[in-house]
């Protein structure tokens, strides 16, 4: 639909063509853990956006590339271009958990 586009030089993927990607990228839940439980995608990772912003090289690699979700897509924006900025490689998903029409939900 969207597909893989640049802006602002952050990356960006509309969730609903992340099926492909599923099982396959580094996906990352920047939601907090309450939200969650309560349903995300396949194979991704919860790392609270604060505590990836607070200890990024904790949680990330800069030769990897990782693709930060949320609800809506407004905090992982913003995760994306911090840690852009910070020489991490990032993919904003865009749209968010909540907008996702696929099949792969966990």
């Amino acid at each position: 639909m969207f597909g893989l586009f640049k802006s602002s030089d952050i990356q960006r993927i509309h969730v609903n063509d992340m099926d492909d990607l599923i099982g396959k990228a580094e996906l990352i839940d920047i939601r907090e853990p309450y939200e969650y439980k309560v349903g995300t995608l396949r194979t991704a990772k919860n790392i609270p956006m604060m505590e990836l912003l607070a200890e990024p090289d904790k949680y990330l690699n800069k030769d990897k590339t990782y693709y930060l979700i949320c609800q809506s897509g407004a905090r992982s924006r913003q995760c994306c271009k911090v840690l852009s900025r910070e020489g991490f490689n990032v993919v904003d998903v865009t749209g968010g958990y909540g907008s996702y029409i696929g099949s792969k939900r966990k």
